[in-house]
């Protein structure tokens, strides 16, 4: 974890913290980065709830409550899927705020239309969902890892509104 994502993830907790909320994540392409960054952190079962690491279409629609007439027109890389699996991971796992990735970190499985480094967000808190898509440069690890920084820079911002 870089220096820059301890800051960010502390400034998280004791915002969560503050005002008495639990945080859990929902994630794909980065096969639990964003978990493994705030479990790093002594205390965070104070607010961080849980992750689910739902790589494939079936735990996305049986874990996470994602349609399948979502993934039938959008495909599991797209915003559509991203804020239905941050809004199953507050039902799942009972926490105010959640974030969701899904993409693709290559290398291979990119198309004209989604090449690898595509990576979808969303972040839920309470009722409020942001959403948003990325292209990301970099092999699969450079992808993994800037994807999880960057849901966690707009987290802090969000949380902050």
């Amino acid at each position: 974890m870089s220096t820059a994502d301890r800051i960010r993830v502390c400034q998280i907790a004791e915002q969560l913290l503050y005002r008495k909320w639990r945080f859990g994540t929902a994630e794909s392409c980065t096969g639990g980065g964003v978990a493994v960054t705030c479990t790093s952190l002594p205390g965070s079962s104070r607010w961080f709830e849980g992750g689910i690491v739902s790589y494939s279409n079936a735990l996305k629609r049986n874990l996470l409550g994602v349609q399948k007439a979502t993934l039938d027109a959008y495909g599991a890389v797209s915003e559509a899927c991203a804020v239905e699996m941050a809004k199953g991971a507050q039902q799942t796992l009972a926490c105010e705020v959640t974030l969701s990735i899904t993409g693709i970190a290559g290398p291979d499985g990119g198309t004209a239309d989604k090449p690898v480094g595509t990576v979808c967000f969303a972040w839920a808190i309470g009722e409020n969902v942001w959403s948003e898509t990325k292209i990301f440069n970099g092999n699969r690890e450079k992808i993994r890892a800037d994807s999880a920084s960057y849901a966690l820079v707009k987290l802090a911002g969000f949380i902050q509104l």
